[in-house]
């Protein structure tokens, strides 16, 4: 009998820089057994350095630029935790993350770049933005255009080396291409432009003038205001927007590290361990390589990342490890804003639009590491059990609720099942929740699981426990306890305890946060990790129920669709990282405000496994009712259309469409109607008069709901229409 290897190591990467991204390339294709990899990265996506001038000229998209670490991770089997991190505690051997449960790591490494927020500066903080983080600054310029039109950019950058110049020359060239007016000052504090040979400097200084930018030689910037910077001098430059590009500054919260540390960067060995630690590694311009030193660049955290991956392998496996030899010379290809370029090695110079191509490609190549991520392998078929083809063929096995049994097979057996005979059980099997008469009290209850859709046990629980308390709420109960049921894959004792405690502590903050006690439960060790939990809630009155649906009623629906399809897509790597990260945050928001917003329902049920057309069409069969759904006006997330038509569909999605009669559910839109939805939104049949303020009382906490149709008295009869 084959048995899954354990997982008995964690390896954290502290941060999605270059070194890090190739790592995980390198790890997916050939993964380390028993190793449990976790990214920690404050966004879904990392900005590659040598796109970041071409994007702020307009030259690549927001996605040409940046890595997807979503997709990155899934490829390697790796955990994403989106969070910053803000600190170490060696002793524990534990990451901090701010507003986030601590990461326990056995072996960690550092790849969080540097930052140009001068802070010394009077104002920079309020008024400025460095050119570092990357995609703090490129989020900050994308906002600047998109507010320009019409008008004239006046801006400042601070720093006279390459970067400084490539970003004037780039962001001079993107307004101009808008049509609007621009004036760019560069401020150096040198005498000449800095960190390039005379030959670059004078070719530099001629596309600066050709451009009508002005460089500002020999003076510092003392104070930023919101329309000016001050110089030492006294002179005032006219600045709306301005950038600090002068030099690397190590963030914050590395500075006050428990490690050695060279100007707040770490340091580091030849083999790239961090000086004394032989857990811990750091590479990229975080890091200061005390035997070989170099300027921060970014080709030696590229150049980096095979010995970073192979000394991980060799400290996890207790063998030696290996130097990482830096180059002293290497070639420097700076953009002149338009698609033209200078290259520099050695002191030697020489320009040509014909170097802005050769980077081009250079840069696409690199990039084409990470949009074209092996595929997984098909399993070989041809000697499979007759009917095992179609279903492995329809679509891969989804996580959450895509995973759940065919909603026909569930009702067929439902059905033949006995009534139960005890009194004190009032609503049985077929709504959200049972009730029961505890106590001359409405008790309800209800119970549900998901299989993972991720390998973040704090989110997977989070989501499932917001799930499962989705069948309360929607009854119109308050919740009271939660009983767990966790299956973890096989780990060594270090690694359980490890997980059950974020498992734990993630549940009890659900529960506290939703004012409910997390009561006990069951663990167990499986193939795959997933979470379950069972639900009680209290009714102060009668409970709302799927049958009180009235014709004339209102439908209220309070979560976009596309959830199924969006982790569909995950799973093959097809869809976007900021779309799944944008999802997994709405997962994850608790919408007990919602659910008291509609306690005036006439019948009301969440939108989960089944679809929406599923759990609608079970509403009308309770009432005795048809409806009319407004295909328009469907609340859809980020990514999901686009997926559909590209031809993915959650693995429950086919079994979905014999649940519902829906007419008319035609295109993507129409397929929605179908997707499973994990942690969805609640489906409210609502009298028309309580409308606008149940949908300004959502508003008012922070959500957003929709009307997207309405209670018909045709029976059975779900009709989509494009529009009211």
């Amino acid at each position: 009998m084959m048995q899954s290897l354990p997982l008995t190591k964690d390896l954290v990467l502290i941060g999605g820089g270059h070194a890090h991204a190739l790592v995980l390339r390198k790890w997916g294709m050939d993964p380390m057994p028993g190793v449990r990899v976790t990214v920690i990265n404050p966004g879904p996506t990392a900005p590659y350095t040598g796109m970041l001038p071409g994007h702020v000229a307009g030259h690549y998209t927001r996605d040409e630029l940046e890595i997807d670490l979503v997709k990155l991770g899934r490829h390697a089997g790796a955990r994403l935790v989106l969070g910053k991190a803000c600190g170490l505690d060696v002793a524990s051997k534990l990451v901090r993350i701010e507003g986030q449960d601590p990461i326990p790591y056995d072996v960690a490494s550092f790849d969080v770049g540097i930052t140009a927020q001068m802070l010394a500066i009077k104002g920079f903080a309020e008024h400025a933005v460095g050119a570092k983080p990357l995609d703090i600054f490129a989020a900050r310029w994308r906002a600047y255009l998109e507010a320009l039109p019409g008008g004239t950019a006046r801006i400042a950058v601070i720093g006279g080396g390459v970067a400084g110049v490539e970003l004037a020359l780039a962001m001079h060239h993107a307004v101009r291409q808008r049509g609007a007016s621009c004036e760019v000052a560069i401020i150096e504090a040198g005498p000449a432009l800095s960190g390039i040979s005379d030959q670059t400097r004078d070719r530099l200084t001629r596309a600066l003038q050709e451009a009508g930018i002005t460089v500002h030689l020999n003076t510092r910037a003392t104070e930023i205001c919101a329309d000016h910077v001050r110089l030492e001098t006294g002179e005032t430059l006219p600045a709306t927007l301005t950038v600090g590009a002068a030099g690397a500054f190590p963030h914050a919260w590395v500075h006050e590290l428990p490690l050695p540390l060279t100007d707040g960067f770490i340091n580091v060995g030849a083999d790239l361990r961090v000086a004394g630690h032989d857990d811990l590694f750091a590479v990229g311009d975080c890091a200061h390589m005390t035997a070989t030193p170099r300027s921060k660049a970014g080709v030696f955290a590229v150049r980096s990342a095979p010995v970073l991956h192979d000394n991980f392998r060799a400290v996890l496996t207790g063998k030696p490890t290996r130097p990482f030899k830096p180059q002293s010379r290497y070639l420097k290809l700076i953009s002149l804003g338009g698609k033209a370029a200078i290259a520099e090695r050695g002191g030697l110079s020489f320009s040509s639009p014909l170097l802005w191509q050769w980077k081009d490609r250079i840069d696409r190549a690199f990039m084409d590491k990470f949009t074209e991520l092996p595929a997984m392998e098909a399993p070989d078929l041809s000697r499979a059990a007759e009917g095992v083809a179609p279903i492995v063929n329809a679509a891969p096995l989804c996580g959450g609720c895509g995973a759940k049994v065919a909603g026909g097979v569930l009702q067929d057996t439902l059905r033949a099942l006995p009534a139960t005979a005890r009194k004190d059980v009032t609503l049985g099997a077929g709504d959200d929740a049972a009730v029961l008469e505890v106590g001359g009290k409405q008790q309800v209850i209800s119970t549900d699981h998901l299989r993972a859709f991720t390998d973040d046990p704090a989110l997977l629980t989070e989501v499932a426990a917001l799930h499962a308390l989705g069948d309360i709420w929607v009854m119109g109960a308050e919740p009271q306890a939660l009983l767990m049921n966790v299956t973890l894959p096989r780990m060594s004792d270090a690694l359980q305890r490890r997980t059950m405690d974020l498992v734990l502590r993630s549940a009890d903050h659900i529960a506290r946060e939703v004012g409910a006690a997390l009561v006990g439960g069951h663990s167990t060790m499986g193939a795959e990790m997933s979470i379950g939990f069972t639900a009680t809630g209290l009714c102060a009155g009668a409970p709302i129920t799927k049958s009180g649906a009235k014709p004339g009623n209102a439908l209220i629906l309070t979560r976009p669709l596309g959830a199924g399809v969006l982790l569909a897509g995950e799973m093959q790597m097809k869809a976007n990282g900021r779309h799944i990260s944008a999802l997994h945050t709405q997962m994850r928001r608790n919408p007990a405000p919602v659910a008291a917003a509609l306690s005036q329902a006439h019948a009301m049920t969440d939108v989960t496994g089944f679809g929406l057309a599923g759990h609608l069409a079970e509403i009308c069969a309770a009432s005795g009712t048809g409806a009319t759904l407004w295909l328009d006006h469907l609340p859809v997330y980020d990514g999901a259309l686009e997926l559909i038509e590209a031809g993915l569909h959650a693995s429950l999605t086919p079994s979905n469409r014999a649940l519902a009669d829906v007419q008319g559910a035609e295109g993507a839109r129409g397929e929605l109607l179908f997707d499973p939805q994990t942690a969805g939104g609640f489906l409210a049949a609502l009298a028309e008069d309580k409308v606008k303020i149940a949908l300004q009382d959502i508003e008012k906490a922070g959500f957003h709901a929709v009307q997207i149709g309405e209670v018909s008295a045709d029976a059975g009869k779900i009709i989509c229409q494009t529009s009211r």
